[in-house]
């Protein structure tokens, strides 16, 4: 089955400040705000919608087909990429732009400042599609370049390529009738909480008004888990149980991947949630949205002891 994985590609580069900004910043001069923070170090973990999914697909066994753009420091990137039997050769790298990149400075407190570059995420990928088997074939669209977005969208409606609507950040960017037309004949629009109800505020379309434009709804609630709503039906999905909380970052674009495998597995999607509430897990207990790791024996077990069934 061919998975086709959209959305950024990144690298987070994350620094400690070892104060509080609020110690350094005067209230009455904030119209000449001029600061500068001395960090402890830093940190670079790899990134991005479509690299996080695809990570965690290739944990569970998967060859995912990654549709993004990166920079001219792809070095990096494409030995992680390499080394977890993810192919390269569909990026689009962009030689005078470096990869989208994302620069968080957190304070004791826990305040963050971030710097983003979106880098060569401004640029479309362009995939070729021309070879592309409708019958075998499935799409997740996250949240990357807007162009990419909407074309592929169309692509996949052109070709009857299932596919997945996930907007993620990319919301805000989006005209209300640009949004409708998106998600249109898409097979799951997932989206968090707050995110759906942005999605019917901009569409200005009623919760049941969206089966006319997508199959499935996934709505995903952090720690209560998930919900899987359809024309006739709700079905609650819960978290799994995480051992220890380092960082949720990630934890979306994990649960994504889990419920993607699920579904080629021809699982009921009730089933395929619960996959992504495991993979999401692993990824919580680990800093940085690429770090976790596990073996399909390790998955299943753990899938058995949070919900009493076997894959």
């Amino acid at each position: 089955m061919n998975i086709y994985v959209s959305g950024s590609m990144a690298y987070d580069r994350i620094m400690d400040f070892p104060g509080r900004f609020a110690d350094h910043i005067m209230p009455d001069k904030i119209h000449i705000l001029n600061v500068c923070f001395t960090v402890n170090g830093m940190t670079e973990k790899l990134g991005g919608t479509a690299g996080n999914i695809a990570y965690t697909l290739a944990l569970l066994g998967e060859k995912p087909t990654l549709v993004a753009t990166i920079g001219k420091d792809y070095a990096t990137y494409f030995e992680r990429l390499n080394d977890n039997g993810i192919a390269t050769d569909s990026l689009t790298i962009v030689q005078d732009e470096f990869t989208a990149g994302a620069y968080i400075t957190t304070d004791k407190a826990d305040n963050q400042i971030t710097g983003f570059n979106p880098g060569a995420m401004k640029r479309p990928a362009r995939y070729d599609f021309s070879g592309a088997d409708a019958a075998n074939s499935i799409g997740i669209i996250a949240a990357g370049n807007l162009e990419d977005m909407a074309e592929l969208a169309a692509t996949y409606r052109h070709k009857r390529i299932p596919f997945i609507c996930d907007p993620g950040q990319s919301l805000t960017a989006w005209t209300g009738d640009s949004l409708r037309e998106w998600i249109d004949g898409c097979a799951i629009l997932i989206t968090n909480d707050y995110e759906f109800e942005l999605v019917m505020k901009m569409t200005g379309l009623k919760r049941e008004d969206l089966f006319s434009l997508a199959e499935t709804v996934i709505i995903t609630l952090g720690e209560k888990g998930s919900l899987i709503v359809t024309s006739d039906a709700e079905v609650p999905v819960p978290a799994a149980p995480v051992a220890d909380v380092l960082d949720p970052t990630g934890a979306g674009d994990a649960y994504r991947a889990g419920l993607l495998k699920g579904m080629l597995m021809g699982r009921p999607l009730a089933v395929a949630g619960r996959m992504g509430a495991v993979a999401s897990a692993y990824a919580i207990e680990q800093y940085g949205t690429q770090e976790h790791r596990f073996a399909w024996d390790d998955f299943s077990a753990r899938y058995r002891a949070a919900f009493g069934s076997s894959l």
